[in-house]
């Protein structure tokens, strides 16, 4: 029998569901996220290099498995702070998305001294209001998270995801418990970025955390037989469910 993976935070005054988030990056994970009764993905492609914005195919079999879809839109790897060209293309992704159907985006834009961009930002949201709005962990480069936290919830956007200022939630959890006293429901953070079975615990005990990301993927060598062969990260079921079950 599965379990179920809405899981009730006890330590809180009021019960509250966790939301779980599963970064998706093949055809693979969706069809775990489908079978796991995820509350929603954030898809993506190209984990090697940090995600990047998915094929147009990716986000129409997701949709037709009935996932609630949030598409990361990073047009390349590397840091976000993007030349016009790149924004022209970013702005045109977030249209497509709209236009498929999916629920929500995800971003993250960066001005060249590492604050948010808010202008920018503000732009972008404007081509479709109607979805949920991410803000990625580029958030953990900007300068001062509590400055950053009040550009993303005065710009109306739904959720961060953090790793608490952090290289992973591990280091960042002392940060993640002021992130989310903080916040106090203005805007959702989400926990991501190093999530395993032995963290997720922990993650799940902070009061008024609202969901926790991760992919549950590991290294794995593709076709060794092939000339084409490479080593990609690549979703894990046995991973997947030990860190749900680490809950």
């Amino acid at each position: 029998m599965d379990l179920i993976f809405v899981v009730k935070c006890a330590i809180l005054p009021l019960m509250k569901a966790l939301q779980l988030e599963l970064c998706a990056a093949s055809v693979e994970a969706l069809t775990l996220a489908k079978t796991h009764g995820f509350d929603r993905i954030e898809l993506c492609q190209n984990l090697e290099q940090g995600g990047l914005t998915p094929s147009a195919g990716l986000i129409g079999q997701a949709l037709n498995l009935g996932l609630e879809t949030h598409v990361l839109i990073r047009p390349r790897a590397g840091g976000f702070h993007y030349e016009q060209a790149e924004i022209e293309v970013i702005q045109r992704e977030i249209e497509f998305c709209k236009n498929l159907g999916v629920q929500g985006v995800v971003v993250g834009l960066l001005k060249s001294n590492f604050e948010l961009d808010k202008s920018l930002l503000q732009d972008l949201m404007q081509l479709a209001p109607e979805l949920d709005w991410t803000f990625h962990r580029a958030f953990d480069e900007s300068l001062d998270w509590k400055r950053s936290l009040d550009v993303l919830m005065e710009l109306g956007f739904k959720r961060v995801l953090t790793s608490g200022f952090a290289s992973n939630v591990e280091i960042g959890l002392p940060i993640l418990l002021q992130m989310c006293e903080y916040a106090n429901g203005r805007i959702e953070i989400m926990a991501g970025g190093g999530v395993n079975a032995g963290n997720i615990a922990k993650l799940a005990q902070i009061p008024n955390i609202a969901a926790v990301h991760f992919s549950a993927t590991q290294k794995e060598l593709l076709d060794e037989d092939s000339a084409f062969s490479e080593t990609i990260l690549k979703v894990s079921e046995t991973r997947l469910k030990r860190i749900l079950s680490a809950i």
